[in-house]
């Protein structure tokens, strides 16, 4: 766990030294920690409104030391609530997953809701559009059909990135039954799922598994991959 730590310790930090957006990319790291701005401020000794001022731009980018500070409260406060953010670290050094079943694997800029999701990949909602309001960090989209077959039980839960909090797609769907199958057994449930793939309506069984796992289900109607990947992408910048 000490090198997934270093590594973990090092990709946060380089992701806030080098975004465009420094505030931005510290206001995510620290919601998905699940701190406020007052207790990382308490953690780090400074006033939380430094913290804020950082987020909102109106100070410069916090240098190098201040940022390696926030970086450890970060993991820290994560180790002292059992450590799911290092776990999840866990799978994403893992072994690579394979390129011809893995399209693309990316974290949101900021937190996305799945009614933008919806909006951005022209979805059709088929189960649990309540859910839709739930914060997501991060989309996969995979080869649904050689993901089913080529897939073990730990590249699935690859699959989820930096959270499981996230819009699971898959493409070349034609009914959704097994995509829907395959997330049951391994038995980690999405923010989302979105199938692609020219299907009109989703297969009763995967509605079914949708609503007693509680996650929203969503159809895309765009016409290709390629436009699906770029309307994820613009939700990402």
């Amino acid at each position: 766990m000490t090198e997934v730590r270093e590594r973990t310790a090092k990709w946060i930090a380089g992701d806030i030294t080098l975004s465009e957006d420094h505030g931005a990319a510290l206001k995510r790291w620290r919601e998905r920690f699940g701190l406020t701005q007052t207790a990382l401020a308490e953690i780090i000794h400074i006033s939380p409104s430094v913290i804020s001022d950082y987020e909102a731009g109106r100070r410069k980018s916090p240098g190098a030391a201040t940022i390696k500070r926030i970086v450890e409260a970060f993991l820290e406060m994560d180790e002292k609530k059992g450590g799911e953010v290092l776990r999840s670290f866990s799978h994403v050094f893992g072994t690579r997953l394979p390129p011809d079943v893995v399209l693309e694997i990316r974290e949101f800029g900021e937190p996305v809701d799945g009614r933008t999701i919806c909006k951005a990949v022209n979805g059709e909602i088929v189960v649990n559009k309540e859910m839709l309001s739930r914060k997501l960090f991060g989309y996969t989209v995979i080869d649904s059909h050689k993901a089913v077959l080529g897939l073990s039980s730990d590249d699935f839960r690859r699959l989820y990135g930096l959270t499981t909090e996230r819009v699971l797609v898959f493409t070349g769907v034609t009914t959704g039954r097994s995509p829907m199958v395959a997330i049951k057994v391994i038995g980690i449930t999405p923010g989302m799922v979105l199938l692609h793939g020219g299907l009109k309506t989703a297969d009763p069984v995967g509605v079914k598994i949708a609503e007693l796992l509680k996650v929203p289900l969503v159809i895309s109607k765009l016409p290709s991959v390629e436009a699906l990947l770029e309307n994820l992408r613009k939700c990402a910048r």
